[in-house]
């Protein structure tokens, strides 16, 4: 009884997770390691089954519900967690502890527990107790600064640095490093994944190049921020744009034979006092045609340049379509689960529940 219809195929199968419910990074953890095919259960309020808005972010998983703050249902939520091998939650630091669920009483109960935490300044440190976001989280990293236009100010990019790169990304690294260390120790233990911890780690390349001298603080003058010519979008003829990543020589050639220019007298590909001139020149260039005429041109060459495309474009991409990283599940369009395995990729996630499980039945023997 209480079986989830996913679980039980792909490579974590036999795998039961249980998620205190929270938002951002927590979920989409759960939603990674259910689309691997571990068995995940939703601890949920009374009342608060996933609406239109949630529902895509919590498929593939068995909805229990419980009162956190009833001494009764946290024994039964205590009793579940006994049976799993991982517990995700994303409170703030000491609130599973002053609940009863803390790590210590949870380990002691299941020694093989991997207790993955989630938050966005970690477990200690003098922020520790604040709250914030993912904006929040890479400003004090050095990211946020880093990303923008020369004489612009930073531009937040979505939430997918902090909260799902630095975040989720992590907790899951986290989470299947404990699990692999727990099949040579038998012993579970705490996993501490902080944003701004794995923000840092995703901004390695620049931190390297700054060490030796290649990245400047000035935003948008650097090699990956817009400040060569070769690596930005432009502006086509009907008002959308492609994305140039022209970096390496043989794909800058092929860049200019496509757009038509002569390379002979140009600045070099790399002086900085250059940049400016090939800028224009770019963008002059891609006024002429519009955005299908340029994507057409460069279809079938290593010149390292796209078609910008709107997320419902996406949608009909014919090499997403070809690899069908976009699946359609309640008539919500969303990825399909990610890397691809070849012998134990599971199933199409389900959508979660519109009733909520009791919570006694689920992995009952």
């Amino acid at each position: 009884m209480g079986e989830n219809p996913t679980a039980g195929h792909g490579p974590l199968k036999g795998i039961k997770v249980v998620e205190l419910a929270g938002i951002g990074p927590g979920p989409h953890a759960a939603l990674l390691l259910g689309d691997l095919g571990a068995d995940v259960v939703r601890v949920q309020r009374h009342g608060q089954l996933p609406g239109f808005l949630e529902r895509p972010q919590w498929r593939g998983r068995t909805i229990v519900e419980a009162n956190l703050k009833d001494p009764a249902d946290l024994a039964k939520v205590a009793d579940l967690i006994d049976k799993a091998d991982v517990l995700i939650e994303g409170f703030r630091p000491g609130v599973t502890e002053r609940m009863g669920l803390g790590p210590d009483e949870l380990l002691a109960r299941n020694p093989g527990l991997i207790y993955a935490r989630m938050t966005g300044w970690g477990q200690h440190g003098p922020m520790a107790e604040r709250a914030g976001h993912d904006i929040n989280y890479i400003s004090l990293t050095g990211i946020l600064n880093a990303i923008g236009r020369k004489g612009e100010r930073p531009v937040p990019p979505l939430n997918m640095v902090g909260d799902f790169g630095g975040g989720s990304m992590f907790l899951v690294t986290g989470v299947l490093a404990a699990l692999v260390e727990r099949s040579v120790s038998g012993k579970g233990q705490v996993v501490d994944a902080a944003m701004v911890d794995g923000a840092l780690a995703l901004s390695h390349f620049v931190w390297g190049m700054r060490g030796v001298g290649l990245w400047s603080d000035e935003r948008g003058t650097n090699l990956l921020d817009t400040g060569m010519a070769f690596y930005d979008t432009y502006e086509t003829a009907d008002g959308k744009y492609m994305a140039v990543g022209a970096i390496e020589p043989q794909f800058y050639a092929l860049l200019l034979q496509g757009l038509g220019i002569d390379p002979e007298g140009l600045p070099m590909q790399l002086d900085p006092d250059g940049q400016e001139t090939l800028r224009k020149l770019f963008t002059e260039k891609f006024k002429t045609k519009t955005r299908d005429e340029w994507t057409e041109i460069f279809l079938d060459t290593d010149a390292c340049t796209t078609p910008v495309l709107t997320l419902t474009e996406a949608t009909t991409n014919e090499h997403i379509a070809a690899r069908e990283g976009l699946i359609e599940i309640e008539g919500v369009t969303q990825h399909a689960p990610a890397p691809r395995f070849s012998r134990t990729q599971g199933p199409v996630p389900t959508p979660p529940p519109s009733v909520a499980t009791p919570i006694e039945s689920v992995w009952a023997d």
